[in-house]
């Protein structure tokens, strides 16, 4: 028997007999044998240690390699499984798997676990590493594996439910054993549990069996790994800063928003200063896009359940949309929108269409409603009620590529503009259910594709992640602290033009289809704002802080501080003129992260000066008033914005 294994690079290594992935890495070198967490053939990941035997193209994955952490940490949950059942032997266990920088574990406990109780699980873990305890996949049948599970309810549900994602098939189990600790998974996983080096249990949370409200709630263990003890404490570090950013710590503290118990979870009030700061967001992108040819349009919160099932939503996304609501008078159902376009292509096809309209890009800050579950819900991160930044392009075959490049720019331009400078991109590919043809999702896919490439956005491919109706471009932002943070949106639709039958006139007279793309630049107005929030610290750029300018009185000045007010009568101004000491003027000020103080007293008043404090740069005394004025509006000045700059 000869095995033939093309590398990468083209070249060939050939085995006499049947090869494992230790075999390849150590035919190329020792140090590659060392560092390889497992195989990648044909976008599927595999164990080192299974055995090939025809040939194979193959790709050693390294621990240098971005696809070996999410391996790392599924292994790592697997191992805190592991740990908890030899401490807690009554235990249930759920599903672990890895999340974006870590991973988790849900588990049922006959006695709530504390935090403290954490550090022992940690030790335990330790001991389970120093072993070196080998990953050994092996397949079952459900009946042995309902045998083997038998006193763990949640895996038997599984085993039942045929949770492929769990490595459960029609008439197989897929499972890893290492020591006497078995669970379900598909795998791959490191080769044994020595790679585990350096992690961090973070912390206890709460999470429904398979998040679903009416069954059990479990705790769920949160923790980190990484393959280098330098990556892990950066991490720590990054998290401790975080939740010093945290924008519901820093919203309450500047009275920016609010929520309560009447109000219903996933839900926010804007205050004042808040409701001034998503004015201002809205705004200025509001006027970025009538000023690149948007046509501004407003739909309403609700929709006839006619128009939800034409548009697929009810086929493909109810699991997410509020429960219908049903007119007594007329027995006729409603839902509240999960999504605005439905709407927008009622509004293309209540007008007929040339070509020579085309495109026709219809925006609106619309307000959606999705019943996310209850333990997803962060802040303003994640609510059952938000505003999009929605727009969506009507346009022929031949204008996507330039339509899908200019909003790639347009988003790139617009998230520059607020601060966030480092973007890359996740292309998602067609899922498993989809609606609309095969070469409709070819064509949408390498439209998306060759316009990431052509504009030189860095990319990474999300195999069967797209939406059920297209292809999609997510745009991720890193912040100060360097979080990857989800954005904008960008997806091509061939199916909804068909399900609203929607045409223009072409250019022979004939009618035609158009294409249709989805697109949100900011994503939601809350999200984003959050995100700002935690990218700053709170402390806003000029432009968009609630208050640009404290101005401090020292004694009475009240006519020098009218003719301050004067010069800046654009702006927006807060003044403390309170009868206490200058420094807890200052101090509530920089508490309430105003970005600029003006400080006037009677010497001011008389040389016709203030002193001028600016956040983050020197503080300044006896400031000819003009010269301050200059320096202030220049501190306040909103960014232009121009997909052509």
């Amino acid at each position: 028997m000869t095995v033939q294994v093309t590398l990468p690079d083209g070249s060939i290594k050939s085995f006499d007999n049947a090869v494992n992935g230790f075999d390849i890495a150590k035919s190329i070198g020792s140090r590659l044998a060392k560092d390889a967490i497992c195989l990648e053939i044909d976008n599927n990941f595999y164990d080192m240690n299974t055995i090939f035997e025809s040939d194979i193209s193959v790709r050693i994955v390294t621990n240098s390699d971005p696809d070996a952490l999410h391996i790392l940490r599924h292994s790592s949950a697997h191992i805190l499984a592991q740990a908890v059942l030899n401490l807690y032997p009554d235990a249930k266990y759920g599903v672990g798997p890895s999340i974006d920088n870590g991973f988790y574990y849900d588990f049922l406990f006959k006695e709530p676990l504390k935090e403290n109780d954490l550090s022992d699980i940690e030790k335990e873990m330790i001991n389970i590493t120093k072993n070196a305890q080998n990953f050994t996949k092996s397949e079952i049948t459900k009946k042995d594996a309902k045998k083997l599970f038998k006193n763990q309810s949640f895996k038997i549900e599984l085993i039942e439910s045929a949770e492929s994602e769990e490595g459960v098939l029609e008439d197989v189990v897929t499972m890893y054993t290492n020591e006497k600790f078995s669970d379900l998974c598909r795998g791959p996983h490191i080769p044994n549990t020595k790679y585990l080096k350096h992690f961090k249990l973070t912390k206890l949370g709460g999470a429904y069996w398979r998040g679903d409200e009416q069954n059990p709630q479990l705790q769920r263990i949160y923790g980190t790994s990484w393959f280098s003890k330098k990556d892990l404490d950066a991490y720590l570090i990054q998290q401790e800063e975080a939740e010093k950013r945290d924008h519901r710590k820093i919203g309450n503290e500047l009275n920016l928003f609010t929520t309560s118990n009447e109000l219903g979870s996933g839900n926010f009030l804007w205050k004042p200063k808040g409701a001034i700061l998503r004015d201002l967001i809205e705004t200025y992108s509001k006027n970025a896009h009538l000023n690149n040819d948007y046509d501004l349009v407003n739909t309403p919160h609700i929709g006839k359940s006619i128009l939800w099932e034409t548009s697929g939503h009810l086929n493909h996304y109810k699991e997410n949309m509020f429960p219908p609501i049903v007119h007594e008078e007329n027995d006729e159902t409603y839902y509240l929108k999960p999504m605005n376009c439905p709407f927008h292509i009622l509004i293309y096809k209540s007008d007929l269409h040339s070509y020579k309209e085309l495109p026709l890009r219809y925006f609106e800050f619309g307000s959606v409603y999705r019943y996310e579950k209850t333990g997803v819900l962060h802040g303003l991160l994640r609510l059952r009620g938000f505003t999009q930044d929605d727009a969506h392009i009507f346009c022929t075959t031949e204008q996507i590529n330039n339509e899908v490049k200019t909003l790639l720019n347009f988003s790139v331009k617009l998230l520059n503009s607020f601060g966030l400078v480092d973007i890359e991109a996740d292309l998602s590919t067609k899922p498993k259910k989809y609606i609309g043809t095969d070469d409709d999702w070819e064509v949408a896919t390498n439209s998306l594709k060759n316009s990431l490439t052509e504009l030189g956005i860095p990319f990474a491919t999300a195999n069967g992640e797209g939406a059920f109706y297209g292809p999609k471009i997510d745009l991720h932002a890193k912040d100060a602290i360097g979080r990857r943070w989800q954005l904008s949106t960008i997806q091509i639709d061939f199916a909804q033009p068909d399900n609203f039958d929607i045409e223009y006139v072409n250019s022979d007279n004939k009618k035609v289809r158009p294409v249709m793309i989805h697109r949100a630049l900011l994503g939601s107005i809350e999200r984003f704002t959050g995100v700002l929030i935690e990218h700053y610290a709170g402390h806003m750029p000029g432009w968009l802080s609630p208050v640009q300018v404290d101005i401090l009185t020292i004694g009475e000045v009240s006519d020098y501080v009218n003719q301050i007010k004067e010069k800046l009568v654009n702006y927006r101004i807060n003044i403390d003129n309170r009868n206490v000491r200058l420094g807890e003027k200052i101090h509530n000020s920089q508490k309430n992260k105003t970005p600029i103080q003006i400080i006037v007293g009677e010497s001011d008043k008389n040389a016709s000066t203030v002193g001028l404090n600016i956040y983050g740069k020197d503080n300044l005394k006896d400031v000819a008033l003009p010269e301050a004025i200059k320096l202030i509006i220049q501190e306040l000045k909103e960014p232009e914005f121009s997909i052509n700059g």
